[in-house]
């Protein structure tokens, strides 16, 4: 039996490290080489970065010397990379086969594409056959209209596209996509527990991995994503703000009884 996987998600704004909420609200919270150093002393899966940068250039805001020497987020992947002892996905401003094998190249185990991947789905067939679909994450997120409808949304939550995330994964996983990191654009940030309606709605109509994403605020929640149909379960703002995230969110999860690594 597969046992279920613990990853914390990193976001990365403008070369710093930022908590989220609602995908509109951004706050710096730290450096994002420091942050490997400090997951890899704890017992965690896997380690996702998001780079949710809206510009090319990286204006830090403050005097940072160690992120600034590094060149962009592709120095900022490869200083990570060398010090990151789990299976690393990094995510965020992929829009080409070059882009992917660039990530790859300097070190990502695995790469999340998101609106291009809805934009060209042709992206995720050329990347699952040149680098292998387990290095393939479809990244899906998500917004509840009044009505309780679900509708997947692209370019940080901005453009709406009017498909459901239930097509829409399915089509992911037809094209080749190895997992979906499935998010609640509603619950980020919230500390609400995951969208279990959502996750639910999704791993019925997929066979792939999903990895639910969005609105943990315990540790009780990972229980209750698994239990919806995640594969493994992941969280952000968590992991800056509890102490022992690791150990507790482990424990959280065998005291359900849901099988994970100790």
């Amino acid at each position: 039996m597969l046992k279920t996987r613990l990853i914390p998600v990193l976001l990365l704004k403008n070369g710093l490290l930022v908590r989220s909420e609602s995908f509109s609200i951004h706050q710096i919270i730290g450096n994002p080489i420091h942050e490997v150093e400090r997951f890899n002393h704890w017992n965690v899966d896997e380690l996702i970065y998001l780079d949710i940068s809206r510009e090319d250039h990286y204006d830090i805001g403050r005097n940072d010397a160690k992120i600034k020497d590094l060149g962009g987020a592709l120095g900022i992947l490869e200083a990570v990379s060398k010090t990151c002892f789990m299976p690393l996905t990094w995510g965020g401003r992929i829009r080409t086969l070059d882009d992917i094998r660039a990530r790859i190249v300097r070190g990502a185990d695995k790469v999340s594409i998101n609106s291009q991947a809805f934009r060209t789905p042709e992206l995720i067939r050329q990347a699952s056959t040149s680098f292998g679909s387990q290095a393939i994450v479809v990244n899906i997120d998500v917004r509840k209209h009044e009505d309780g409808t679900y509708e997947v949304f692209i370019d940080g939550g901005d453009t709406a596209t009017g498909m459901s995330p239930e097509v829409w994964a399915k089509r992911a996983e037809e094209y080749g996509a190895g997992e979906i990191l499935l998010q609640s654009i509603d619950r980020d940030g919230s500390g609400m527990g995951y969208d279990l309606e959502l996750i639910e709605a999704v791993s019925r109509v997929t066979s792939i991995p999903i990895i639910a994403l969005g609105g943990v605020g315990s540790f009780e929640a990972y229980s209750h994503g698994v239990r919806a149909g995640a594969s493994a379960v992941a969280a952000a703002n968590l992991w800056h703000f509890k102490e022992m995230a690791d150990r507790h969110g482990k424990q959280a999860l065998k005291r359900a009884g849901v099988n994970v690594r100790l």
